[in-house]
């Protein structure tokens, strides 16, 4: 299955898988919605999941399809990603990390790979994740908030709903939701109340 919202990237990856003869396309998708909408119906076995889906992220496929029982593989396929953010996504149940400036050719290759079990991750995370001990170590590092991720939170403390939120920060309701979505994805927690506690608990400096 293939998550992008971006149609003529989508609609060409799709033409390029369909030309290998071991690949299958049983549904492509411009959002997580729809995407989780077609995990029911199509069963994929490998998720091309695009990481920038305009108002939202990746982050939430990984989350909701995990909670609906998913348990095919996911690859990202993405055009840039900060390193934080692609040790969020391994922890989460991403199986490899493609970045889109590489060749057609690479990318069977990597859809082969991570079919077969193994993760594939472009060199230039790979290094940067091993300096930062980020493979081995999770669960045991801070995560590093973004400003925004900062300005939600401190919001979310004062018991305000994603509608206010939005009006505060003069933002649209969809883009507080994906920055929420992020939170969870970063504190590893799944609901607005477990957020709270753990922000509370473990993350109170940071903010």
């Amino acid at each position: 299955m293939v998550v992008d919202d971006h149609a003529l990237f989508r609609e060409g990856l799709v033409r390029l898988l369909g030309s290998e003869t071991d690949f299958e396309v049983v549904a492509a998708c411009a959002s997580v919605d729809d995407a989780l909408l077609a995990l029911s119906t199509s069963a994929p076995d490998l998720v091309l999941l695009d990481y920038d889906l305009g108002p939202e992220t990746g982050a939430r496929f990984l989350l909701r399809a995990a909670e609906a029982g998913f348990q095919g593989r996911v690859l990202i396929v993405t055009a840039g990603l900060e390193d934080s953010d692609a040790a969020s996504l391994l922890r989460h149940g991403a199986t490899g990390i493609f970045l889109k400036h590489n060749s057609p050719e690479l990318l069977a290759k990597a859809i082969r790979k991570v079919f077969q079990g193994e993760v594939w991750l472009d060199q230039r995370l790979l290094k940067a994740l091993l300096q930062q001990n980020r493979l081995s170590d999770y669960g045991e590092r801070t995560p590093r908030f973004s400003e925004r991720e900062r300005e939600v939170l401190r919001r979310v403390f004062q018991g305000l709903s994603n509608k206010e939120i939005a009006v505060k920060l003069e933002v649209s309701e969809s883009s507080v939701k994906a920055t929420l979505q992020q939170l969870f994805l970063k504190t590893g927690v799944r609901t607005r109340t477990q957020l709270v506690r753990v922000a509370l608990e473990q993350y109170r400096d940071y903010l």
